[in-house]
């Protein structure tokens, strides 16, 4: 029983809600010709490479396929973030490598490989600009004029209101949007088990996303309340590294206090963080302490330790 458990635990962790809908060839043929404007209409003619390997921060990439010699990597973001033109970067090095395994790259026949586009789908709660390119570039630390390596990803807002043709052109990516909006309206009044639970049958019960809901149920609440953990994670740490780094600068100076609260504030806010994630964990999936902090991973070094202040909290 806890060799399944723990079996699940690692699948939620490396996956979404976003790849669990989209993983299926008629969905993500869909999303595709909704963002591209084309009319493809055999899924068969998709041939998926999504990364299997974690090389990026113990994740792998979302999606990634080629069709039409064209490699597509699509990518979900709940939260913004100005790096991801640098993650698209290891992954289609990662796929380019794969592809030229076999191959002699050093011979003096060119290699035909496909042209990347590197798509990301965010519904985060940040105001979002309807389209946004972003850019590798920006990441350099001296700016030039014309670099010699650059990578363009575009961010399209889908939270509802957003970007209409092309939630019209995919009913799918709608009606995700849609139950995910339903979830963080709900979990802002109750229980995040109880706001998963009410979303899910609601939206079964009005046609959105139903099939896929009524066979990946369970498997959805349980991404869900991690997904939605991680998230609140994610803002946690973002918001009390600034706290403190503004009450270390009255004290010691604007700039070297914001530095020094910043860097002691992420450090606890992420400790905090960890123990809160890890009691939602225990209590929504029945899980044992090892268990969740190996879900959301916590240093094997760090276990007794958490393990002593959960203790200690409970007492």
């Amino acid at each position: 029983m806890a060799q399944d458990k723990e079996v699940t635990a690692n699948r939620t962790y490396k996956s979404s809600v976003f790849v669990m809908v989209f993983q299926e060839k008629k969905e993500l043929l869909e999303l595709y010709n909704a963002v591209s404007g084309k009319h493809y209409e055999d899924p068969e003619e998709l041939e998926i490479n999504t990364l299997d390997n974690a090389i990026y921060m113990s994740i792998k990439n979302d999606l990634s396929f080629i069709i039409d010699s064209r490699l597509s990597l699509y990518e979900h973001q709940s939260t913004y973030n100005p790096n991801l033109p640098l993650r698209c970067l290891f992954y289609v090095a990662d796929i380019y490598s794969k592809m030229a395994l076999h191959k002699d790259i050093y011979g003096s026949t060119p290699l035909s490989i496909p042209s990347p586009q590197f798509v990301i789908f965010y519904n985060g709660e940040q105001e979002v600009p309807e389209r946004e390119i972003l850019q590798l570039s920006s990441l350099y630390t001296v700016k030039e004029e014309r670099p010699k390596l650059e990578l363009e990803a575009v961010m399209l807002n889908i939270r509802p209101g957003h970007n209409q043709r092309l939630m019209e052109a995919s009913r799918t990516l709608r009606e995700y949007a849609e139950f995910v909006e339903r979830v963080r309206k709900y979990a802002k009044t109750i229980v995040l088990n109880e706001a998963v639970e009410r979303a899910v049958t609601e939206c079964i019960a009005e046609g959105i996303l139903r099939d896929f809901l009524e066979k990946n149920r369970a498997e959805v609440i349980k991404v869900c309340l991690y997904e939605y953990n991680q998230e609140e994670h994610m803002k946690f740490v973002r918001e009390e590294g600034f706290r403190r780094g503004h009450e270390q600068g009255l004290e010691q100076g604007i700039e070297q206090g914001i530095e020094q609260g910043i860097e002691q504030g992420q450090k606890e806010g992420q400790e905090f963080a960890h123990l809160t994630n890890i009691r939602n964990l225990m209590k929504n999936m029945n899980w044992s302490a090892a268990e969740a902090m190996k879900a959301i991973g916590v240093p094997e070094e760090k276990w007794q330790e958490y393990e002593k202040k959960l203790n200690e909290t409970q007492e």
